[in-house]
């Protein structure tokens, strides 16, 4: 399992068998580093220079002040990136009135078909987290977005309907922009809603 994505990619996913092992990896990885995944414990995240669904430039100050979900995916993402989305935006729902305190932040790791317009349009949907910030860049920009991340991604196939492989944690990071767990991916909209409560208690 590699920490950081292939220097020689530009795309990503993890949407095939491999994908648990990915995770596991990753995960383990993470934890490893930082010990137990508590608030500003780990070297997990950092500056990053990209743009939002509307083109406008976007880097970590738009973690300031609230607690951010924050998801490495693409718009083709069969599977496991929707998904995602979906236990996200159930989950949010259950937090009541703490759910103003929370946003999501979606990262495209495939910047070859995921534009500003590209992820815009795919943000819209009903069934993911409203007010969603979509992010995506050159190649370059999303590479060193990952690294600061340790997310993995590959492309994965070839042509224009190519997969990628691609790390599917949730990384939660407090309003300093710090970061406080991993969250798994696969688990309920209750589990997850109950997690990130947890970390908002100091848990």
């Amino acid at each position: 399992m590699k920490d950081r994505p292939e220097t020689g990619s530009t795309r990503a996913e993890v949407c095939a068998p491999p994908r648990r092992a990915l995770l596991a990896g990753a995960l383990a990885a993470i934890l490893a580093g930082c010990g137990a995944p508590r608030r500003g414990a780990a070297a997990v995240g950092g500056p990053f220079h990209l743009v939002d669904q509307r083109g406008a430039p976007a880097d970590q100050r738009i973690l300031a002040g609230k607690w951010s979900a924050v998801f490495f995916g693409y718009t083709f993402c069969p599977d496991v990136c929707p998904m995602t989305l979906t236990t996200l935006a159930q989950a949010i729902d259950r937090l009541g009135p703490k759910a103003a305190q929370v946003q999501v932040v979606f990262v495209s790791v495939d910047p070859e078909r995921d534009t500003p317009a590209q992820l815009a349009t795919y943000l819209s949907s009903p069934a993911f987290p409203k007010a969603t910030i979509g992010l995506t860049g050159t190649p370059a920009e999303v590479a060193a977005a990952a690294l600061a991340y340790h997310v993995y991604y590959k492309k994965a196939g070839t042509g224009p309907d190519y997969s990628v492989d691609h790390t599917a944690i949730i990384y939660l990071m407090d309003p300093q922009g710090r970061f406080s767990r991993p969250i798994a991916e696969g688990i309920s909209p209750e589990e997850t809603a109950r997690q990130i409560s947890e970390a908002m208690r100091g848990g």
